[in-house]
């Protein structure tokens, strides 16, 4: 369903036309800005950017906390945190990476409330909304039907590595090769400094490498 948002400018003349204007079709630093207006972000405005970025918040957490079946609800939290405190984001072009902050902060509230715990790794947790089940996106390395075993292995035993890897080497090396993120904002979003995080990233791939190598040489 389409949602209008109207847009105004002012005329020498007093009058203010105004203009309706898709949701979908606005830029994501102008959604931003009509969420920061009034005491409420604007309905039809966060919709649209949850529409545009749940899936980068569950691809986030599936990768951060691959062995949690209750990633759905940590997932609804961060919108909720976004929802809550979208007027203190300063600068709009920055909406990627401090929604990414927001959901790197949140799983590591709650790792510090849980002890760790092993259980199958879900690949797929449908979000329930109010009007309904959403089945979130996730990014997955399985192959495709005509690959060999070897190759759906070696992606079975990817993941496996990287959910065994300790939570800040999983942070950088998710948020630098899942999500593409330049090492600057890694080291704003994890709170340490730039050569701590390639640091991070250089063991993290040293551990991936080591537990993978018999696949690498192949």
């Amino acid at each position: 369903m389409s949602h209008s948002l109207p847009l105004s400018w002012s005329r020498a003349e007093g009058i203010e036309p105004q203009v309706q204007i898709p949701a979908e079709k606005l830029a994501n630093n102008d959604l931003v800005q009509l969420c920061q207006q009034g005491l409420r972000p604007d309905r039809s405005a966060f919709s649209e950017l949850l529409r545009r970025y749940q899936s980068h918040v569950n691809r986030v957490l599936y990768h951060l906390a691959p062995d949690w079946d209750d990633r759905a609800d940590l997932a609804q939290e961060v919108w909720i945190r976004v929802y809550r405190n979208i007027n203190r984001l300063h600068e709009p072009a920055k909406f990627r990476g401090w929604l990414s902050r927001i959901a790197t902060n949140l799983f590591y509230d709650e790792l510090r409330k849980r002890k760790r715990h092993r259980s199958p790794l879900s690949l797929d947790a449908p979000i329930a909304m109010e009007d309904g089940n959403l089945n979130w996106e996730i990014a997955s390395g399985d192959p495709g039907p005509e690959d060999n075993l070897t190759t759906h292995e070696f992606y079975q035993q990817l993941r496996v590595a990287i959910a065994e890897l300790p939570e800040v080497f999983r942070t950088t090396i998710v948020l630098r090769e899942i999500e593409g993120m330049p090492y600057e904002d890694i080291a704003e979003i994890t709170g340490v400094s730039l050569g701590t995080v390639k640091s991070r990233i250089a063991r993290a791939r040293q551990r991936l490498q080591s537990e993978l190598q018999g696949y690498l040489q192949d």
